[in-house]
């Protein structure tokens, strides 16, 4: 797939309503799901906080990978999962998420924002957790040299496009969150289980590029 193709298919699948946790949920079994009436009745939660990732896509001779990170354990949100690289927006990125993403794709793992060519967005994901997330979708050329912030992230690594973008690979899953069984993606890589907002935006980039081919 070349940069193009998947430049012009990110602005035709963009959908400005966004996607996330609750609207899986209530897709799936609609509004009237148990305990969904008692969310809904609660008293208001506080807005999402703006956050941004990079999707980096490694264009290697035999096919493009994902990076992605797995974040320390003991961090405060999400410990121990595996992300892409990003963060919330500061003052200084003055609303722009792709140079919050750059930049924290820079302090997490030690990659230059002039080594990464932008080619696009994904839908917004609101989490569970609290943030609205802005996914930026770009294209590094090999060789990818890393330096991973030992605080932030544990290790790096790359997953195959193909494995990513092949529907047969994501799996829903439940769990009991707030007296409600919360559906969620996943897609297991060799040892390491993909899921949660991560899940969820590979799976927009999967419905908006199809197949690698």
């Amino acid at each position: 797939m070349t940069r193009e193709r998947i430049r012009a298919r990110l602005a035709d699948g963009f959908n400005p309503a966004g996607r996330g946790d609750a609207m899986l949920e209530c897709r799936l079994d609609g509004d009237d799901a148990p305990g969904r009436a008692a969310l809904m009745a609660g008293p208001p939660r506080p807005a999402p906080r703006p956050a941004a990732v990079l999707v980096p896509l490694v264009e290697h001779p035999e096919g493009m990978t994902v990076l992605l990170t797995q974040r320390t354990a003991h961090l405060a949100h999400h410990p121990g999962q595996i992300s892409f690289p990003g963060g919330r927006l500061e003052d200084a990125d003055q609303g722009d998420f792709v140079i919050a993403a750059l930049r924290e794709t820079e302090e997490e793992i030690g990659l230059p924002p002039d080594r990464v060519t932008i080619l696009g967005r994904l839908d917004d994901y609101i989490t569970g957790t609290g943030f609205i997330i802005t996914p930026v979708v770009g294209v590094i050329v090999p060789p990818v040299e890393t330096i991973a912030d030992p605080f932030e992230v544990a290790e790096v690594f790359e997953v195959p496009l193909n494995f990513l973008l092949d529907p047969q690979n994501h799996k829903l899953h439940r769990r009991v969150v707030e007296g409600r069984h919360r559906p969620f993606w996943a897609m297991t890589w060799e040892e390491r289980m993909i899921w949660g907002a991560t899940a969820g935006i590979l799976v927009n980039l999967s419905e908006v590029l199809g197949s690698s081919s």
